[in-house]
């Protein structure tokens, strides 16, 4: 028995849930994006407000838009845009198509951090591709790509509540 690598039980990924697996990887590439990050000096960013940044639409997002598509209530959301907004990272502008609503979108700095991580997204990414080769990886995007169709709620602009 090889000493260096530890012993298989019954959670060595062959019996966990194919959720628990996605999550695993996703959560992965989450703290790839958090070290991204952090390398770029945009420290003062948490989890919790990446993930409710990543969700805005090029053209801005609702604050009930990001609750619903992060999960979260509304206050929550509502709080973690503030802070994001104080952060400057996002700005606040005026819905063109209702007066009394207002749009997030990414700020210049939003937009900087976007472009800070992505190395070390693309780390990430490599170090799956030597893990399990090229074909692999390709069938890995490919699925989750087709898998959208049925799981995304938000593909291609759709929107649930319509």
């Amino acid at each position: 028995m090889d000493a260096s690598r530890p012993q298989a039980d019954e959670h060595d990924g062959e019996d966990l849930p194919l959720g628990v697996l996605l999550f695993i990887a996703a959560r992965a590439m989450e703290s790839a994006n958090m070290e991204g990050l952090a390398r770029a000096g945009f420290t003062d960013m948490t989890l919790a407000q990446a993930r409710i940044a990543a969700r805005i639409e090029p053209g801005g997002s609702r604050v009930s838009q990001l609750a619903e598509a992060a999960q979260v209530t509304k206050q929550t959301a509502a709080f973690l845009v503030e802070q994001l907004e104080r952060a400057g990272y996002v700005e606040r502008v005026p819905d063109p198509t209702d007066r009394r609503a207002s749009l997030v979108k990414i700020a210049a700095r939003g937009h900087a951090a976007r472009e800070a991580v992505l190395p070390a997204l693309a780390e990430a990414e490599a170090q799956w591709l030597a893990h399990i080769g090229p074909e692999r990886m390709a069938q890995l995007r490919e699925t989750l790509t087709l898998l959208r169709e049925v799981t995304d709620p938000y593909l291609d602009g759709r929107n649930p509540r319509q």
